[in-house]
């Protein structure tokens, strides 16, 4: 079989957005709208409880992507308000965690791994897929979100030697600062990840490569839901490295796509 460009693998989640009733969402969900727009071959294994399986599956293949379900014994579900890029949630339920055997077959070149709590990937699963010999790409919730319910506090993971399996660490704003304490070259580098990308909301992102650190800006829109942007950038970012552009490239690019896509959902 011939490997796709970028697969995403991750747990989809029930979102309550300001007050809103529960919608789907979940790091895939939102890649997915990325992927579909740049129409690259892609692949999306998602997880959630098969109570949910139809509602959250059906706006994956509206889009026209391949979906692989497993089976989790819960489905996510987080409670957001915003504040213009400021974020508060609450965990109401956690995902269930992913195996080796969970991610095994892909046959993709980039995985984008969507975490959403530290240990939701462990060690077994990220060597699995880069073994397989796919470059991966984790979001840095998979780093600072405890495994516990109620209110959202980042706490840094003691122990990240795993992101030796890493080629791509995708943070927020205030994930790196939870995680090494500012937004600086030095510590971010020091992580030992090829390439570490930060995302800052509506002032654009910063990338740090071969411990140089580039500031990507970004056109700010206004009255738009930011839920799901980073995980839109995670996706169009690995699709342009797949396509052989370098770091900043990427990222300008994948910050093009993410407005666009911002622009057209308001």
């Amino acid at each position: 079989m011939s490997p796709v460009r970028v697969a995403v693998v991750g747990n989809l989640s029930l979102d309550l957005v300001d007050g809103g009733p529960p919608r789907p969402g979940g790091p895939p969900r939102y890649a997915a709208r990325a992927l579909a727009a740049l129409g690259v071959p892609a692949v999306l294994r998602v997880k959630c409880a098969e109570a949910d399986r139809s509602r959250l599956l059906a706006p994956l293949k509206a889009l026209g992507l391949p979906v692989e379900w497993r089976p989790g014994a819960t489905t996510a579900t987080y409670a957001f308000s915003y504040d213009g890029d400021r974020r508060t949630m609450d965990v109401r339920t956690l995902g269930s965690p992913w195996s080796g055997e969970d991610v095994s077959g892909l046959h993709a070149e980039w995985v984008h791994v969507g975490a959403l709590f530290r240990g939701e990937f462990p060690t077994e699963s990220l060597a699995a897929l880069t073994e397989a010999g796919a470059r991966l790409s984790f979001d840095g919730q998979g780093l600072v979100r405890p495994a516990r319910c109620g209110p959202l506090v980042l706490e840094p993971e003691p122990e990240p030697s795993y992101l030796r399996h890493i080629s791509v660490l995708k943070l927020s704003e205030e994930e790196a600062r939870a995680l090494v304490g500012s937004l600086e070259e030095r510590p971010l580098s020091e992580l030992g990840v090829p390439e570490v990308v930060v995302t800052l909301g509506s002032r654009g992102c910063i990338v740090v490569a071969r411990r140089r650190l580039v500031h990507v800006p970004a056109d700010p829109i206004a009255d738009c839901d930011p839920t799901g942007a980073g995980d839109a950038f995670a996706a169009g970012y690995v699709v342009e490295r797949g396509r052989g552009l370098g770091p900043r490239q990427a990222a300008e690019r994948a910050t093009r796509l993410v407005h666009r896509l911002l622009a057209s959902s308001r």
